[in-house]
């Protein structure tokens, strides 16, 4: 068996190329669409009431990094929603806001969260300045404090958030990072994986019987390989994307790497089970692409399923290892799971990839492939 490895090794040193090109085209699609996702936003807003209370927000909301947020009126607010040049807008009142939304989009729960923190922040000021004006202080001297404290705080906060069921959190970065990785590997691996069908139509295992090397050994050898493969590039890109544009993992980047291997143990199992289904390679290459696109899509790896209300896709998606595959790594990430909250998914792929297995080598063997 480690004779049949150091070969198939031998052979990526003689022709890297399609490993690399892989691994190239998945860091560019997931690097410029990561950067177009992360540009400013810009928001449309219009104010009602005649309070001060909506210049005092806005003075907040301008201190908003990558959102923009741009005044109009409301009729004009209203037109640019309605005709999709914009996808939320904004109407601040005196002691509430409105977004005005004409899709479930991603920026909703960013855009929620910004505005009602400094609704927050103007109501604690306002109350402050009341308790003071009883004690004969007077407005400016309360803001000179306000600044004081903005400028050189006694002590610093660590900001968490707590999230009911309904909440979700979007990080386009490693969406686009995970989404991207976790679709491109499923080539890498599964071409790989044909590589048994290849040598069996072309004898080679039939002279390699002869050997001392046994057929468990064999498949065992082919399977590790492109286990080892997948791994590799999807490690290549993420350490491209940690050190070098220091895309943030939240303090997980190891538990990241080791909660890959279920993933990519579960894809190897599938190619394997979709290997012992075709007859011959040509059905092989036109059978891959459907599925890798058609699991990337259904399983959240262009567009986060939060954003999907469709019950029948939802699932559909169940049985999707990429869907597990997001989960486990959006969950020790953005989400800042425990360990105990991802065995679920953990153990869905583990499930799927020795079902697919077992069925793969089952049907290679019966039908002599």
């Amino acid at each position: 068996m480690k004779g049949l490895l150091y070969g198939k090794l031998k052979m990526l040193i003689r022709k890297p190329w399609p490993f690399l090109l892989t691994t190239i085209v998945c860091l560019m699609f997931a690097f410029f669409t990561s950067q177009s996702g992360a540009n400013e936003v810009t928001v449309p807003y219009s104010t009602e009431g005649g309070g001060d209370a909506p210049k005092a927000i806005m003075e907040e909301l301008k201190a908003t990094d990558s959102i923009i947020f741009q005044e109009m009126s409301k009729g004009d607010l209203d037109d640019q929603v309605s005709e999709g040049k914009s996808s939320l807008g904004l109407i601040l009142g005196d002691d509430d806001y409105t977004i005005i939304a004409s899709a479930d989009t991603p920026n909703v729960p960013q855009i929620n969260q910004i505005v009602r923190k400094a609704y927050m922040k103007v109501a604690q000021q306002k109350e402050v300045e009341a308790v003071a004006a009883e004690q004969g202080i007077g407005s400016d001297e309360v803001q000179g404090w306000f600044k004081d404290v903005k400028d050189d705080p006694s002590f610093s906060l660590k900001e968490t958030t707590f999230r009911s069921d309904g909440d979700w959190v979007y990080d386009v970065k490693l969406q686009s990072l995970f989404g991207f990785s976790l679709f491109f590997v499923i080539y890498t691996i599964a071409y790989n994986v044909a590589t048994i069908m290849n040598e069996k139509r072309m004898g080679i295992w039939d002279r390699m019987i002869l050997s001392p090397v046994k057929k468990w050994e064999m498949y065992t050898a082919n399977l590790l390989y492109s286990f080892i493969l997948g791994y590799a590039q999807i490690l290549l890109v993420f350490l491209v994307f940690r050190y070098i544009t220091d895309v943030n993992f939240y303090g997980h980047f190891a538990w990241v790497l080791v909660l890959l291997i279920p993933y990519v143990f579960a894809i190897v199992a599938l190619s394997i089970f979709i290997t012992g289904l075709v007859k011959k390679s040509q059905h092989f290459n036109a059978v891959i692409p459907i599925v890798a696109v058609s699991m990337a899509m259904l399983g959240g790896a262009y567009w986060p399923l939060e954003i999907v209300s469709s019950p029948v896709m939802i699932a559909i998606s169940k049985v999707i290892p990429i869907t597990y595959g997001m989960e486990i790594l959006k969950g020790i990430t953005v989400n800042q799971l425990g360990l105990g909250d991802i065995l679920y998914p953990v153990s869905i792929l583990l499930l799927m990839g020795v079902l697919f297995l077992g069925l793969g080598l089952n049907f290679m063997e019966k039908r002599h492939v």
